[in-house]
């Protein structure tokens, strides 16, 4: 079995770089063919490689979902042929949509700063029941945690109370984890899905456990 690390852009940050769906994986152009390969055979997904607003950093600027893709104010995605989902600009000055948007197909979290128009767009263009909130204290949930439609691994520092919430938002399992050798931004170093994952080069064997375990592709006993 190949272990499922990898680096995008010759670094280990793979969620800043790239992001995912049940369907389909968005990275940045010029990522090495290697890397789209592992990505498509763990997490069984189309892997494009798009454009947005010359920026390489598609992870911390686009959240997307199976119904459908946020990108920032101003900015426009290129490379999504043979993906017939809407697209969505939210309006905020907040504009790192994969850093402050933590969603799976029927729930988002998001930083709790941001305005009520920006919440009725997410709820409409990814339709899921969004509600503000921290992990860790961090406004930026979109890298302090990830979520699929079978677990959640969030930050190591989240409190009891916003793991309780987690929990009870989501209805899925949480649990808490880190990534790339001990950082606690555990989007920034994981992409998955309810079929697999691949986490940065420098993921332990230990915290591949951790995550295996909290979204689900380990079997408990």
């Amino acid at each position: 079995m190949t272990i499922p690390t990898l680096d995008i852009m010759d670094t280990p940050v793979i969620g800043v770089f790239a992001t995912c769906t049940e369907d389909f994986a968005l990275v940045p152009c010029g990522t090495k063919v290697n890397a789209k390969d592992l990505i498509a055979d763990n997490l069984h997904v189309q892997v494009l490689e798009v454009i947005m607003s010359q920026s390489s950093v598609i992870g911390s600027m686009v959240r997307a979902n199976s119904s459908g893709l946020l990108i920032p104010r101003g900015s426009s995605i290129e490379g999504l042929e043979g993906i017939d989902l809407p697209i969505s600009n939210l309006p905020d000055k907040l504009n790192a949509i994969g850093n402050i948007v933590l969603a799976n197909d029927s729930t988002a979290l998001v930083h709790p700063e941001l305005s009520d128009h920006s919440i009725d767009i997410i709820a409409q263009t990814l339709k899921v029941d969004v509600h503000r909130g921290t992990i860790a204290g961090l406004k930026t949930v979109g890298m302090a945690g990830t979520a699929t439609n079978k677990g959640l691994l969030v930050n190591p520092k989240a409190t009891a109370k916003e793991l309780a919430f987690l929990e009870e938002i989501f209805d899925l399992p949480v649990d808490v984890g880190t990534t790339n050798y001990g950082t606690a931004m555990v989007g920034s170093g994981l992409l998955a899905n309810s079929k697999g994952y691949v986490a940065g080069s420098k993921t332990t064997g230990y915290e591949l456990g951790r995550i295996e375990g909290a979204l689900g592709f380990i079997v408990q006993e």
